[in-house]
């Protein structure tokens, strides 16, 4: 259900209703009110979650199902085609981490559009929030969530299937690269949200960047697999710079930030420039949708 114009008026006219200098004002990130109607409309969320567990369950095994339907049908390839790996389900572990976190926080999206399209998000922006900022930052904060169970999902079932387990320090710097990603694309998703016209071209826009950005990442093979111009695609490819650090992590236990984990055409990666340019991402990626977004929820 949409307001009419004339409603929109009446609403804008009430005393409670906020002014746009009051819209674009910086939130109180540490206030007690914006910290719990951000975490309302979290709850809001895990909710809707809770009653539609598909969702989740789906999220979990589309990925398990990647990691025993690629490692067996590679099972017999032989050992060190796929660089220092053993097995092709090790090599490809860091793949399906990355792509199932990219993947989540390229829907996050999504239920913002349909919060539009049904009119409920109308009747966020007219109720008296301390910041409309904390609309956002719920998404985000539920993907990141999402994002974090797959992860852990994915982690024990390679484990088990003989891809081992980084030491707990490796761990941190795997949760640290999804992250930065998740934050990332779920950004950009959100921005996608209010600015295309409908959920359609959501979904299609979905659709045309989820294989292209898979299939020119290292998710499934390694660089030297790749014909020139894709290995220059590949190793620009924000994935890519996700990718590599956990599957050097995983491979090497005497890993450190200097350590290359990328041979690229253009020169060397090491595990801390592969961090750097994943924050960098993560930090345009926020620039870019500030105005739009301010725009928007004023």
């Amino acid at each position: 259900m949409t307001t009419t114009p004339a409603t929109q008026e009446a609403i804008a006219a009430s005393p409670s209703f906020p002014n746009r200098e009051q819209l674009l004002k910086s939130p109180g990130l540490f206030s007690g009110e914006f910290v719990q109607e951000t975490l309302g409309l979290t709850r809001r969320l895990f909710i809707q979650l809770q009653r539609r567990p598909s969702t989740l369950i789906a999220g979990v095994l589309q990925p398990l199902l990647w990691l025993v339907l690629f490692g067996a049908l590679f099972k017999n390839v032989p050992e060190g085609l796929f660089g220092t790996s053993q097995t092709y389900g090790q090599f490809l572990s860091a793949g399906v981490i990355v792509f199932t976190a990219f993947s989540g926080a390229l829907n996050a999206g999504l239920p913002v559009m349909f919060d539009r399209e049904f009119g409920f998000l109308n009747r966020l922006l007219v109720a008296p929030l301390v910041s409309r900022f904390s609309i956002v930052l719920a998404s985000a904060i539920f993907i990141t969530v999402m994002s974090l169970v797959q992860t852990l999902a994915i982690i024990g079932v390679s484990m088990l299937l003989g891809a081992g387990l980084p030491a707990p320090a490796g761990l941190l710097v795997v949760a640290l690269i999804v992250l930065l990603l998740v934050l990332g694309v779920t950004a950009l998703s959100l921005g996608l949200s209010f600015a295309l016209p409908g959920h359609i071209e959501l979904i299609a826009v979905i659709f045309v960047t989820n294989l292209p950005l898979l299939f020119a990442s290292t998710a499934l093979v390694p660089l030297s697999f790749m014909p020139t111009w894709l290995q220059f695609v590949a190793s620009l490819n924000p994935l890519s710079f996700a990718i590599e650090p956990i599957r050097y992590i995983y491979l090497h236990p005497d890993w450190s930030f200097s350590s290359v984990v990328m041979a690229a055409p253009w020169g060397n990666v090491s595990l801390g420039a592969a961090l750097a340019g994943l924050g960098g991402f993560t930090a345009i990626a926020v620039v870019s949708i500030r105005r739009l977004l301010q725009r928007r929820l004023a």
